[in-house]
């Protein structure tokens, strides 16, 4: 008897232990009781009924990703493209994620492609290439509305590849060509005529340099040439004063000696002699000093 009871002992506990659940960080658990949903676990310790509860669905509640094979759409202008999208979202709702939707991620894919082409069927080719966030934003306010009954929250949405066709595609490399060349052009040009620019600046700087130069050596010149008369004639009006006040001191001379008659007129004719021994053609001689020539030569006459 006691050897049934231990093994009864051992059976239940060995039930109760396999009942045991550790919810691990970021999961839940959903439980069903008899069939029904019960409650959902988060992260700690937890036991189910035996032979009654049941985990349905282990949940990652971590940001998914899913991306999705390239769809096919045309554009309002007729353009047919493909079109890669990424799609990240979280479950907010176990019940929900797990009653809501049989398949949740095929869903999204599906939901995912008739959004996408609703939305490019509204816009050109020019604006689909030219348009991602606002596409991304519409669909994943879309997306968002949609799958909240399915317990799902999308955060983003993002174009992965816009692939138009072949020929677009080579119209559009001839038209970015043609646009490069054209703004090497444009900035070969701008660079010709920078330098050109600065070419002249250069030259009109140095002719006005050498303007100013010479305006300056020619002012230095004009400054010194007047230095030069300056100091000439303050050379001669000092040598005029000096003479006049020279012959202004033999005046004075002169007359503190009280000269004679013969005296000056003898005086007056050593400067006739001096003046008679330039190269003048013609001489009028005074009176006075004929006489006094006169009697210089009958002195001499007397005394040979």
């Amino acid at each position: 008897m006691t050897s049934i009871i231990i093994i009864l002992l051992i059976v239940i506990a060995t039930i109760l232990i396999s009942n045991v659940r550790i919810v691990p960080q970021a999961q839940a658990y959903v439980i069903e009781r008899l069939g029904t949903y019960h409650s959902t676990w988060t992260t700690g310790i937890h036991m189910t009924v035996p032979f009654i509860d049941r985990i349905r669905r282990r949940i990652s509640l971590m940001e998914k990703l899913s991306d999705f094979e390239p769809q096919d759409v045309i554009t309002k202008d007729n353009v047919k493209m493909r079109i890669d999208t990424v799609v990240f979202y979280q479950i907010t709702d176990c019940k929900l994620y797990t009653y809501g939707v049989e398949n949740p991620n095929f869903a999204i894919e599906n939901l995912t492609a008739t959004t996408l082409r609703n939305i490019i069927g509204e816009l050109e080719l020019d604006a689909t290439l030219t348009s991602r966030d606002l596409i991304n934003s519409r669909m994943r306010n879309t997306l968002d509305e949609a799958t909240d009954p399915w317990g799902i929250k999308v955060n983003r949405v993002e174009l992965k590849n816009i692939i138009p066709p072949k020929e677009i595609q080579d119209a559009m490399e001839k038209q970015m060509k043609a646009e490069r060349e054209r703004r090497e052009k444009i900035l070969i040009a701008e660079g010709t005529k920078a330098a050109d620019i600065l070419t002249a600046e250069g030259k009109k700087q140095a002719l006005i340099l050498d303007a100013e130069a010479q305006k300056q050596q020619q002012i230095l010149l004009a400054e010194a040439e007047k230095e030069a008369r300056i100091r000439r004639a303050e050379g001669e009006a000092e040598a005029i004063l000096k003479v006049q006040k020279a012959t202004a001191e033999g005046i004075k001379r002169i007359n503190e000696s009280s000269p004679s008659d013969a005296v000056i007129k003898l005086r007056s004719l050593e400067a006739f002699e001096k003046a008679a021994d330039g190269k003048a053609t013609k001489i009028i001689i005074p009176s006075e000093i004929q006489s006094v020539a006169g009697l210089v030569s009958g002195i001499k006459e007397i005394a040979e």
